[in-house]
Protein backbone atom coordinates (compact mmCIF):
# COMPACT_ATOMS: atom_id res chain seq x y z
CA UNK A 1 0.00 0.00 0.00
CA UNK A 2 1.14 3.36 -0.79
CA UNK A 3 0.35 6.62 1.06
CA UNK A 4 2.17 10.16 1.04
CA UNK A 5 1.53 10.69 5.01
CA UNK A 6 -0.56 8.80 7.48
CA UNK A 7 -4.18 8.09 6.61
CA UNK A 8 -6.60 9.80 8.31
CA UNK A 9 -8.09 7.09 10.93
CA UNK A 10 -11.94 6.96 11.05
CA UNK A 11 -14.07 4.45 14.11
CA UNK A 12 -16.61 2.53 13.27
CA UNK A 13 -19.27 1.86 15.51
CA UNK A 14 -22.14 -0.80 16.43
CA UNK A 15 -25.05 0.38 14.16
CA UNK A 16 -27.47 -2.84 14.43
CA UNK A 17 -27.25 -6.55 15.80
CA UNK A 18 -29.04 -9.65 14.74
CA UNK A 19 -31.55 -10.42 17.72
CA UNK A 20 -30.68 -13.41 19.54
CA UNK A 21 -33.00 -15.65 18.37
CA UNK A 22 -31.55 -15.24 14.88
CA UNK A 23 -28.25 -16.20 15.99
CA UNK A 24 -28.14 -19.28 18.12
CA UNK A 25 -24.70 -20.98 16.78
CA UNK A 26 -25.11 -24.23 14.97
CA UNK A 27 -23.11 -26.43 12.42
CA UNK A 28 -23.95 -26.13 8.24
CA UNK A 29 -22.41 -27.56 5.50
CA UNK A 30 -21.45 -24.30 4.91
CA UNK A 31 -18.76 -23.95 7.77
CA UNK A 32 -17.72 -27.35 6.99
CA UNK A 33 -16.28 -26.93 4.25
CA UNK A 34 -15.31 -23.33 4.28
CA UNK A 35 -14.55 -22.44 8.06
CA UNK A 36 -12.91 -26.15 9.17
CA UNK A 37 -17.03 -26.84 10.80
CA UNK A 38 -17.20 -24.14 13.34
CA UNK A 39 -20.52 -23.79 14.89
CA UNK A 40 -22.21 -20.45 13.68
CA UNK A 41 -24.97 -17.45 14.82
CA UNK A 42 -24.78 -16.14 11.26
CA UNK A 43 -22.44 -14.96 8.68
CA UNK A 44 -23.14 -11.53 7.44
CA UNK A 45 -22.31 -10.43 4.23
CA UNK A 46 -23.16 -8.75 0.94
CA UNK A 47 -25.33 -4.99 2.35
CA UNK A 48 -27.26 -3.36 -0.40
CA UNK A 49 -30.15 -0.47 0.08
CA UNK A 50 -33.25 -0.45 -1.63
CA UNK A 51 -35.49 3.53 -2.57
CA UNK A 52 -37.13 2.96 0.87
CA UNK A 53 -33.79 3.25 2.53
CA UNK A 54 -33.86 -0.65 4.06
CA UNK A 55 -30.58 -2.62 4.46
CA UNK A 56 -30.52 -6.28 2.87
CA UNK A 57 -27.83 -8.48 4.27
CA UNK A 58 -27.36 -12.18 3.19
CA UNK A 59 -26.90 -14.96 5.99
CA UNK A 60 -24.52 -17.28 3.74
CA UNK A 61 -24.74 -20.56 5.83
CA UNK A 62 -28.05 -20.39 6.51
CA UNK A 63 -29.60 -18.85 3.30
CA UNK A 64 -31.53 -15.93 4.90
CA UNK A 65 -32.33 -12.58 3.68
CA UNK A 66 -32.59 -10.43 6.76
CA UNK A 67 -34.04 -6.70 6.46
CA UNK A 68 -32.99 -3.96 8.10
CA UNK A 69 -35.61 -1.40 8.55
CA UNK A 70 -34.48 2.48 9.18
CA UNK A 71 -35.97 2.57 12.58
CA UNK A 72 -33.99 -0.96 13.79
CA UNK A 73 -36.90 -3.24 13.03
CA UNK A 74 -35.43 -6.73 11.01
CA UNK A 75 -36.80 -9.64 9.90
CA UNK A 76 -36.41 -12.42 7.62
CA UNK A 77 -36.95 -11.40 4.58
CA UNK A 78 -36.78 -14.68 2.51
CA UNK A 79 -35.06 -17.77 3.26
CA UNK A 80 -34.08 -20.83 0.94
CA UNK A 81 -31.85 -23.73 0.10
CA UNK A 82 -29.16 -21.83 -0.84
CA UNK A 83 -25.90 -19.99 0.46
CA UNK A 84 -26.49 -16.33 -0.51
CA UNK A 85 -23.10 -14.20 -0.80
CA UNK A 86 -23.38 -10.54 -2.79
CA UNK A 87 -26.77 -9.13 -3.40
CA UNK A 88 -28.11 -6.29 -5.13
CA UNK A 89 -31.48 -4.55 -4.59
CA UNK A 90 -33.01 -4.15 -8.15
CA UNK A 91 -35.59 -0.94 -8.90
CA UNK A 92 -38.52 -3.77 -9.33
CA UNK A 93 -38.19 -4.90 -5.74
CA UNK A 94 -36.28 -8.36 -6.60
CA UNK A 95 -32.98 -9.22 -5.20
CA UNK A 96 -30.64 -10.58 -7.21
CA UNK A 97 -27.84 -13.32 -5.26
CA UNK A 98 -24.54 -14.71 -6.17
CA UNK A 99 -25.54 -17.53 -4.42
CA UNK A 100 -21.87 -20.00 -3.37
CA UNK A 101 -24.86 -23.34 -4.10
CA UNK A 102 -26.76 -22.55 -6.70
CA UNK A 103 -25.35 -19.71 -8.92
CA UNK A 104 -27.14 -16.28 -10.22
CA UNK A 105 -30.62 -16.31 -8.59
CA UNK A 106 -32.95 -13.86 -8.14
CA UNK A 107 -35.62 -13.25 -5.42
CA UNK A 108 -39.53 -12.14 -6.37
CA UNK A 109 -40.83 -9.77 -3.41
CA UNK A 110 -42.46 -12.84 -2.45
CA UNK A 111 -39.60 -14.86 -1.70
CA UNK A 112 -39.33 -16.92 -3.89
CA UNK A 113 -35.98 -17.87 -5.46
CA UNK A 114 -35.34 -18.77 -8.99
CA UNK A 115 -32.16 -19.51 -10.77
CA UNK A 116 -30.58 -17.63 -13.61
CA UNK A 117 -27.68 -19.34 -14.51
CA UNK A 118 -25.76 -22.29 -13.06
CA UNK A 119 -22.55 -22.44 -15.40
CA UNK A 120 -21.24 -21.38 -18.20
CA UNK A 121 -21.11 -23.81 -21.28
CA UNK A 122 -21.89 -26.68 -19.97
CA UNK A 123 -19.90 -26.60 -16.44
CA UNK A 124 -21.09 -25.84 -13.71
CA UNK A 125 -19.83 -22.54 -11.58
CA UNK A 126 -17.16 -23.04 -8.92
CA UNK A 127 -19.10 -21.02 -6.63
CA UNK A 128 -20.20 -17.44 -6.76
CA UNK A 129 -19.10 -14.67 -4.40
CA UNK A 130 -20.08 -11.46 -5.35
CA UNK A 131 -21.59 -9.18 -7.62
CA UNK A 132 -22.68 -5.58 -9.22
CA UNK A 133 -24.78 -3.49 -11.27
CA UNK A 134 -23.75 -1.21 -14.55
CA UNK A 135 -25.75 0.71 -15.97
CA UNK A 136 -26.16 -0.58 -19.03
CA UNK A 137 -27.92 -3.28 -18.10
CA UNK A 138 -24.78 -5.96 -17.53
CA UNK A 139 -24.23 -7.62 -13.88
CA UNK A 140 -20.89 -8.66 -13.04
CA UNK A 141 -19.91 -11.15 -10.90
CA UNK A 142 -17.34 -13.48 -9.13
CA UNK A 143 -16.75 -17.36 -9.11
CA UNK A 144 -14.48 -18.11 -6.56
CA UNK A 145 -15.00 -20.89 -5.27
CA UNK A 146 -11.97 -22.56 -3.53
CA UNK A 147 -9.58 -21.29 -6.00
CA UNK A 148 -6.97 -19.85 -4.66
CA UNK A 149 -2.27 -19.27 -5.04
CA UNK A 150 -2.55 -22.97 -5.22
CA UNK A 151 -5.23 -23.59 -7.92
CA UNK A 152 -5.70 -20.14 -9.72
CA UNK A 153 -9.02 -21.19 -11.70
CA UNK A 154 -11.26 -18.11 -10.48
CA UNK A 155 -13.23 -16.06 -12.95
CA UNK A 156 -15.30 -13.42 -13.56
CA UNK A 157 -18.91 -13.32 -15.44
CA UNK A 158 -21.30 -11.08 -16.80
CA UNK A 159 -24.41 -11.24 -17.59
CA UNK A 160 -27.38 -9.24 -19.37
CA UNK A 161 -30.68 -8.54 -17.75
CA UNK A 162 -32.69 -7.99 -21.06
CA UNK A 163 -30.84 -10.18 -23.14
CA UNK A 164 -30.11 -12.83 -21.00
CA UNK A 165 -26.42 -13.50 -22.50
CA UNK A 166 -23.58 -14.76 -20.10
CA UNK A 167 -19.93 -14.02 -20.90
CA UNK A 168 -17.01 -14.74 -19.42
CA UNK A 169 -14.97 -11.55 -18.52
CA UNK A 170 -11.44 -13.30 -17.24
CA UNK A 171 -10.40 -16.26 -15.67
CA UNK A 172 -7.37 -18.22 -14.06
CA UNK A 173 -7.73 -15.07 -10.92
CA UNK A 174 -6.70 -16.30 -7.79
CA UNK A 175 -9.97 -16.53 -5.52
CA UNK A 176 -12.09 -13.57 -7.32
CA UNK A 177 -13.96 -11.79 -4.10
CA UNK A 178 -15.56 -8.09 -4.47
CA UNK A 179 -15.91 -6.12 -7.38
CA UNK A 180 -17.01 -2.82 -8.16
CA UNK A 181 -17.13 -0.55 -11.48
CA UNK A 182 -15.36 2.67 -11.64
CA UNK A 183 -17.62 5.70 -12.15
CA UNK A 184 -17.77 5.63 -16.38
CA UNK A 185 -17.59 2.25 -16.35
CA UNK A 186 -14.73 1.68 -18.31
CA UNK A 187 -12.54 -0.84 -16.00
CA UNK A 188 -13.58 -3.26 -13.11
CA UNK A 189 -12.01 -2.96 -9.70
CA UNK A 190 -11.62 -7.06 -8.85
CA UNK A 191 -11.00 -8.02 -4.66
CA UNK A 192 -8.65 -11.24 -5.55
CA UNK A 193 -8.32 -12.29 -1.97
CA UNK A 194 -5.59 -15.16 -1.91
CA UNK A 195 -3.19 -12.76 -3.59
CA UNK A 196 -4.08 -9.77 -1.10
CA UNK A 197 -4.09 -7.68 -4.08
CA UNK A 198 -6.99 -5.28 -6.09
CA UNK A 199 -6.68 -5.95 -10.00
CA UNK A 200 -7.61 -3.63 -12.46
CA UNK A 201 -9.91 -5.08 -15.73
CA UNK A 202 -9.89 -2.11 -18.34
CA UNK A 203 -12.78 -2.69 -21.05
CA UNK A 204 -12.15 -2.49 -24.58
CA UNK A 205 -15.16 -1.22 -27.44
CA UNK A 206 -16.02 -4.73 -28.26
CA UNK A 207 -16.34 -4.85 -24.09
CA UNK A 208 -14.04 -7.42 -23.61
CA UNK A 209 -10.96 -6.75 -21.21
CA UNK A 210 -7.43 -6.18 -22.04
CA UNK A 211 -4.50 -5.65 -20.37
CA UNK A 212 -5.37 -6.67 -17.04
CA UNK A 213 -3.50 -5.82 -14.23
CA UNK A 214 -2.44 -4.96 -10.53
CA UNK A 215 -4.15 -1.65 -9.26
CA UNK A 216 -3.51 -2.25 -5.33
CA UNK A 217 -0.57 -4.89 -3.71
CA UNK A 218 -2.10 -4.74 -0.11
CA UNK A 219 -0.75 -5.75 2.83
CA UNK A 220 -1.91 -7.67 6.46
CA UNK A 221 -5.25 -8.80 6.99
CA UNK A 222 -6.69 -12.03 5.11
CA UNK A 223 -6.95 -10.03 1.68
CA UNK A 224 -9.49 -8.21 0.40
CA UNK A 225 -13.07 -8.92 0.52
CA UNK A 226 -16.12 -6.29 -0.48
CA UNK A 227 -15.97 -3.06 -2.05
CA UNK A 228 -17.52 -0.03 -2.64
CA UNK A 229 -17.24 2.94 -4.74
CA UNK A 230 -17.55 7.09 -3.83
CA UNK A 231 -18.27 9.79 -6.01
CA UNK A 232 -14.26 10.75 -6.34
CA UNK A 233 -13.56 7.72 -7.86
CA UNK A 234 -11.59 6.89 -4.53
CA UNK A 235 -11.96 2.81 -3.59
CA UNK A 236 -13.40 1.37 0.24
CA UNK A 237 -11.96 -1.89 0.36
CA UNK A 238 -12.85 -4.11 3.74
CA UNK A 239 -10.18 -5.81 4.69
CA UNK A 240 -10.74 -8.48 7.30
CA UNK A 241 -8.78 -9.06 10.38
CA UNK A 242 -7.61 -5.77 9.54
CA UNK A 243 -10.34 -3.12 8.83
CA UNK A 244 -11.36 -0.96 6.36
CA UNK A 245 -9.66 1.37 3.50
CA UNK A 246 -9.99 3.85 1.27
CA UNK A 247 -7.68 4.89 -1.52
CA UNK A 248 -8.08 7.86 -3.68
CA UNK A 249 -8.51 7.27 -7.73
CA UNK A 250 -5.05 6.62 -8.27
CA UNK A 251 -4.38 4.24 -5.41
CA UNK A 252 -2.80 6.61 -2.29
CA UNK A 253 -4.32 5.34 0.57
CA UNK A 254 -6.23 7.84 2.54
CA UNK A 255 -8.32 6.94 4.97
CA UNK A 256 -8.21 4.26 7.44
CA UNK A 257 -11.39 2.88 9.31
CA UNK A 258 -10.67 1.24 12.86
CA UNK A 259 -13.53 -1.69 13.49
CA UNK A 260 -13.67 -3.02 17.48
CA UNK A 261 -11.55 -5.26 18.55
CA UNK A 262 -12.40 -8.98 17.02
CA UNK A 263 -14.60 -7.51 14.23
CA UNK A 264 -14.01 -9.02 10.58
CA UNK A 265 -15.32 -6.47 8.34
CA UNK A 266 -16.75 -8.44 5.20
CA UNK A 267 -18.44 -6.37 2.96
CA UNK A 268 -19.24 -2.49 2.80
CA UNK A 269 -22.03 -0.14 1.42
CA UNK A 270 -22.57 3.53 1.44
CA UNK A 271 -26.30 4.58 2.58
CA UNK A 272 -27.86 6.96 5.19
CA UNK A 273 -27.46 10.31 5.77
CA UNK A 274 -25.80 12.43 2.52
CA UNK A 275 -25.07 8.70 1.41
CA UNK A 276 -21.74 9.64 3.62
CA UNK A 277 -22.23 6.56 5.92
CA UNK A 278 -20.56 3.41 5.25
CA UNK A 279 -22.37 0.31 6.24
CA UNK A 280 -19.78 -2.74 6.94
CA UNK A 281 -20.67 -6.19 7.81
CA UNK A 282 -19.51 -7.79 10.78
CA UNK A 283 -19.40 -11.67 9.93
CA UNK A 284 -17.67 -12.74 13.29
CA UNK A 285 -20.23 -10.82 14.94
CA UNK A 286 -23.44 -10.93 13.46
CA UNK A 287 -23.96 -7.04 13.56
CA UNK A 288 -23.57 -3.79 11.27
CA UNK A 289 -21.04 -1.58 12.27
CA UNK A 290 -20.94 2.22 11.01
CA UNK A 291 -19.05 5.10 9.88
CA UNK A 292 -19.25 8.55 8.70
CA UNK A 293 -17.01 9.24 5.67
CA UNK A 294 -15.71 12.51 3.98
CA UNK A 295 -16.92 11.54 0.91
CA UNK A 296 -19.99 10.38 -0.64
CA UNK A 297 -21.07 7.09 -2.32
CA UNK A 298 -21.09 6.75 -5.87
CA UNK A 299 -25.07 5.95 -6.82
CA UNK A 300 -25.68 4.13 -10.01
CA UNK A 301 -28.84 5.59 -11.80
CA UNK A 302 -30.17 2.55 -13.04
CA UNK A 303 -31.09 0.00 -11.47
Amino acid sequence: MFCLEPPIRITAEPYFALPAAYTVARHSAWSDAQLGGRALGSFLEGPDFDRDGNLFVVDIPFGRIFRIEPDGRSSVWASYEGWPSGLKVLGDGRLLIADHRMGLVAIDPDGRASVIADGYRGERFRGLNDLTLGRDGWVYFTDQGQSGLQDPVGAVYRWHRITNRLERVMSGIPSPNGLVLNADESRLFVAVTRANAIWRLPFVKDGGVSKAGVFLNLSAGNGPDGLALDVEDGLVVAQPGLGVLRFDKVGVLTHFIDVPAAASPSNVVFGGFENKELFITDSSSSRILRARMPVAGHVREER
